[in-house]
Order: C-alpha cells, then sequence, then structure tokens
C-alpha cells in the first residue's frame, strides 16, 4: 500500500512542473532548453520543407490526416515485405494482409491492439521503423490536437496553430529526451538493448528454448510514456525482459501517467484569464489553473474508485477455489506475476485503462469478473484521464454538455470559457459523445450475431460476452489491451477491429477539432451574475454526474449481462 500511495504521490508531484512544461511548448514560449532544441527543429523544418503559417482548424485536421495516411501506407508496405534479410536475424516472414492491416491502423491511431506476438511477428527493422517509430508519431498526433482543440477554446489566437509545428516540438522536446531518460533506467534493470538474434538455450530439464533479443528497452520506454502499449513480446510487461522488477513496474505506471496528467495542467494554463490574473492573485498563484481543477479531480475520483473496487475484487480472491480447499489468503493470483502480487498488479491494471495505454503486468482474462469490470468501464468511459490528450478533449466534451444542462436549470445561456455554447456547438458534441458506445455496442453485437464472431470466444457465457465487449472498447478507445481468451487472429476480428480504431480515433478528432474551430469564431462574453461558474465544486460534482448517468449507463445493460452476471453466477 505504501508503493501505491508514493506512486499516486509522486504523479501528482511530477505533472505540475511538467504541465507548466508542455504549456511553454504548445503556446511557443521561451523555455531552458530552447537554444538546443530549436537548431534541431529548424533543421527538421528545412529538411522538410515545413510551411510554419498558421492553420484554421479545417487545415490543420487536413494536415493530420495526410501525414498519418503517408505513414499508414509506408509502414503497410515494411509489414509486408519484412521478409527482406534487413536487419532480421530471426528471418521472420511477410505478415499476412488482413493482419497487416490491423496492426497498421492499430500503431496509427495510438492503439497498439496486437492479433500477434511481437518476437515471433515482426523483424527487428519492423518493430523500429513501423511499431516504435508510429509510438512516437501517434502520440504527438494526439497532444497536437489536444493543444490546437484547447487554442481554439481559448480563443487567444487567431487560429489554432500548425500541425506540422506542434508535432515536431512535441516529439523533439518531449517524448525524445525522456523516452532516452526511461529508457536508459530500464536498461540498467535488466531489459535487453540490441540487434543480436534469438538465444536458444537448454533448459535445466533438458529442453530447448528460444531466449528473446532485439532493441527491446526502446520500444518499452515510448510505449508507455506516449500511452502506446503494445508490446516487444507477445507476454507484454508480465515479462521479465520487458518489466524485470517492482522499481521498472513502477517507472512504467509514472511513465504512463505523466503526459496525460500533465495535459490537464497545461490546459488549465492555457484557458487562464489574464485579466484575472492582473486582478487575482490567488488565481495566479494557481498551479494548475482554477479551469483545469474540475477536470482534474473528477478524472481522479473515477482513476481511485476504479482501483479501490479492482483491488477488493482481486483480493477476494475466487470463492470457487476456496472450496475446493485452495487458500485464497493471497487473492486471486491467477495470471499475475509473485513479484507484483495483488496490490501492483491491480494499480497497474487500473491505470493502464485509465490512461489507455494498454500495456499489462497480469492477464486481465484471469481477473475476477468485478476485478474485470474496471479496466472495462474506464476504456468505456474514455475520459479518466485517457490517452495523450485524447481523455482531457473527451472529458471537455461533458463539461460543455454539463454547461449545458445546467444552462437549461438556470434558465441561462450556457456558456464554457466565456463562450456561448449553442446549437451548432451542443449537436457536434452529442455526435461526438455518441460514437464511442455506438462503435463498441454495435460492433459487439455484430460479433455475436455472426457465426465468424462466435468463432474466436473460447470461454462462452458470460465471460465469452466480456470477451467481445473488451476488444471492441479498447480498440474504440485507442487503448489496445486484450482479455487474450479471444482468438483474435482472423480476417473478422482484424478487419473490425480496425474500423472501430479508425473510426473512434479519427471521428473524434474532426468533430473536436470543429467544435473548437466554432468556438474560436466567436466573441468573448463578459461574466454576469448568471453566469454558471466552471470552476466551483458544485460544477464539479455535476460533471462528474453527467459522466456517470451518460456515459456509465449508455454500458449498463451491456456490463449486467457480461461481468456483473459472470460475478453474480461465481459468488452465487
Amino acid at each position: 500500500m505504501l508503493q501505491i500511495i508514493v506512486i499516486l504521490a509522486v504523479f501528482v508531484a511530477l505533472i505540475i512542473p511538467t504541465g507548466k512544461y508542455l504549456y511553454h511548448i504548445a503556446a511557443g514560449q521561451h523555455t531552458a532548453a530552447d537554444p538546443v532544441f530549436d537548431r534541431l527543429d529548424n533543421a527538421v523544418y528545412r529538411v522538410c520543407s515545413i510551411d510554419k503559417k498558421e492553420m484554421n482548424w479545417k487545415q490543420y485536421a487536413a494536415a493530420m490526416l495526410a501525414t498519418n495516411a503517408i505513414m499508414v501506407f509506408i509502414g503497410y508496405l515494411i509489414l509486408r515485405l519484412q521478409s527482406l534479410p534487413v536487419l532480421n536475424p530471426n528471418s521472420i516472414g511477410g505478415m499476412e494482409p488482413s493482419l497487416s492491416f490491423n496492426t497498421i491502423i492499430s500503431f496509427i491511431t495510438n492503439t497498439n491492439l496486437q492479433h500477434y506476438s511481437g518476437e515471433s511477428g515482426l523483424s527487428y527493422f519492423s518493430q523500429m521503423m513501423v511499431i516504435t517509430f508510429m509510438m512516437f508519431t501517434s502520440a504527438a498526433t494526439g497532444f497536437s490536437v489536444a493543444m490546437a482543440f484547447t487554442r481554439g477554446l481559448a480563443g487567444k489566437a487567431s487560429s489554432v496553430g500548425n500541425f506540422y509545428v506542434d508535432l515536431i516540438r512535441i516529439t523533439t522536446r518531449v517524448l525524445l529526451p525522456l523516452s532516452l531518460l526511461v529508457g536508459l533506467i530500464l536498461v540498467s534493470q535488466g531489459v535487453p538493448q540490441n540487434l543480436s538474434a534469438n538465444v536458444t538455450v537448454q533448459t535445466i530439464e533438458g529442453k530447448m528454448q528460444d531466449i528473446a533479443m532485439g532493441p527491446i528497452a526502446a520500444l518499452e520506454s515510448i510505449k508507455h510514456l506516449g500511452t502506446n502499449g503494445g508490446g516487444f513480446l507477445g507476454g507484454n510487461s508480465c515479462t521479465p525482459f520487458e518489466n524485470p522488477n517492482i522499481l521498472t513496474n513502477m517507472v512504467e505506471m509514472l511513465s504512463m501517467m505523466l503526459l496525460p496528467g500533465s495535459c490537464v495542467i497545461a490546459f488549465g494554463h492555457m484557458v487562464r484569464d489574464s485579466r484575472l490574473e492582473k486582478k487575482n492573485k490567488k488565481e495566479k498563484k494557481n498551479l494548475i489553473g482554477s479551469e483545469a481543477k474540475p477536470i482534474f479531480a473528477v478524472m481522479s475520483i473515477l482513476l481511485v474508485i476504479g482501483f479501490i473496487v479492482c483491488f477488493a475484487a482481486e483480493s477476494a480472491g475466487n470463492p470457487l477455489l476456496e472450496k475446493a480447499g485452495l487458500s485464497q489468503s493471497m487473492g486471486n493470483m491467477e495470471g499475475k506475476e509473485v513479484r507484483f502480487g495483488i496490490a501492483q498488479s491491480s494499480l497497474f491494471t487500473t491505470v493502464t485503462t485509465a490512461f489507455t495505454t494498454g500495456t499489462v503486468d497480469n492477464m486481465h482474462d484471469t481477473l475476477t469478473p468485478l476485478g474485470g469490470a474496471v479496466p472495462l468501464m474506464n476504456m468505456m468511459l474514455n475520459v479518466v484521464f485517457g490517452g495523450k490528450g485524447v481523455g482531457l478533449m473527451n472529458m471537455i466534451l461533458y463539461a460543455i454538455l454539463a454547461v449545458f444542462i445546467c444552462g437549461l436549470m438556470i434558465g441561462r445561456t450556457p456558456e464554457y470559457l466565456g463562450k456561448k455554447i449553442e446549437g451548432k456547438e451542443m449537436k457536434l458534441t452529442a455526435l461526438g459523445i455518441i460514437i464511442h458506445p455506438l462503435l463498441i455496442l454495435a460492433f459487439s453485437a455484430l460479433a455475436v450475431a455472426l457465426q465468424a464472431g462466435l468463432a474466436g470466444i473460447t470461454n462462452p457465457g458470460h465471460h465469452g460476452l466480456t470477451q467481445v465487449l473488451y476488444e471492441y472498447a479498447s480498440s474504440a478507445a485507442n487503448n489496445g489491451s486484450g482479455f487474450e481468451g479471444l482468438a483474435d487472429n482472423t480476417y473478422f476480428w482484424n478487419i473490425t477491429t480496425g474500423l472501430v480504431m479508425f473510426f473512434g480515433r479519427y471521428l473524434s478528432i474532426i468533430i473536436q477539432l470543429a467544435i473548437a474551430g466554432s468556438l474560436m469564431a466567436k466573441q468573448s462574453v463578459s461574466e454576469s451574475i448568471g453566469t454558471l461558474k466552471t470552476d466551483t465544486r458544485t460544477f464539479t460534482i455535476s460533471l462528474l454526474m453527467v459522466v456517470i448517468i451518460i456515459a456509465a449507463l449508455t454500458f449498463f445493460p451491456a456490463v449486467i449481462l457480461g461481468p456483473v452476471a459472470e460475478h453474480l453466477t461465481l459468488w452465487n
């Protein structure tokens, strides 16, 4: 428990300065590292012929889509042709078409859903030039869009920025240096970083075993910092080569939490009203910005509740094993590493799905029903900090909805950040909120209605439905973790999850940028006695209730039929 308290305390301590640093980068303000990074950035601008002119939201979205499309095309070709003898010491063959489609969509959308096992499915060239490369670019894309979205809401500029500039700055000034630091920590603890072929050894039982080699540490560092997920090895962060000990487990969790939490702090600084800063010394001393407080509070409440439920469920163990005479004093240790135990495994499970990373240090398919419901609900909500920038944007949609509902209740025109929320914004907000559950529930219904979908379920009944819900929730939320009991490397699952990942990522981004563009074009309105304040405890409670009522109840019937029904059956 002390480890858990330390992790959460360090998280809060780190995100405040990191958030301010991200704010300086997003706002183009001076930082101490500018003399070094300016030269690097300018070199990239010259080589790539980057035009740094400002963009409106449509131009920004078009640049983002075009850049991602080019990377998808090149990455797909590499996966199909990876059998060539280029950094391929293990002679890995080319990836088949449907799996290549799923993999490339997965990594460009920051989802990192893996229907393959890394050590046997990818060459080192593919691991570095496709997987690791896209972990940087997809994370930078998410942050860039979040900052463009925030600029539109703040209304302090005439444009939402320049996508290419944002992408390069976040990569060179945040992701690369932090990844180097985390990578060195992992190497110091025994995570391999080489280009050697796999080593075949004889075990003490006299059998032969392949020991995976490769540039593992480099991928591990950015997969957590960029909230990417996935893994170099099929066992992911359960394996000692990706996650050797308690120290690396804590470092990986903090890496997942750092940048999504910092994005909320950066948002608070970006939307802060400069006029209030001059008049209100208390506001000027505010470390995170008053408008960020309700959002951070709601995210934190949902995170803590999720961890408590998961920890309690896993600590209770399995009643059927207890009746069979097997002690459950250690809790449900099935699928967990002894070196991590219940507490670290429960926290990792909650963090990786709350921050939509998707890496795992235990097998989620072996969680108790309620323990498994926590990661499932985190992905269904998709607002508990979320991935890099994604969770923040989704929570702001709920904040706009909360403002609209509260405005109706008090008979006032709803306003958020000094801008009137009118019909156009509400239609876009409603559409942005509806897309996520629509993708999850519609494709889950399709999977259980078709034989091709049913064929992948390995554990029929309530657990089988949870497997299906989890797969599509993970895809729609850009998470990438899986119950792993699902036989998902088929044409049906590769294509359907690929479509969910694609639409879940890009439709939401385009809608959110459209909202930002609409609000940016509006004139700010003066605060009056009837203005609903969005930096109070009352609004925090209202926002929490809106998230629970709208998001949680949308999935309530499906969750009842899956993990809740399984729990009641198990404990009956």
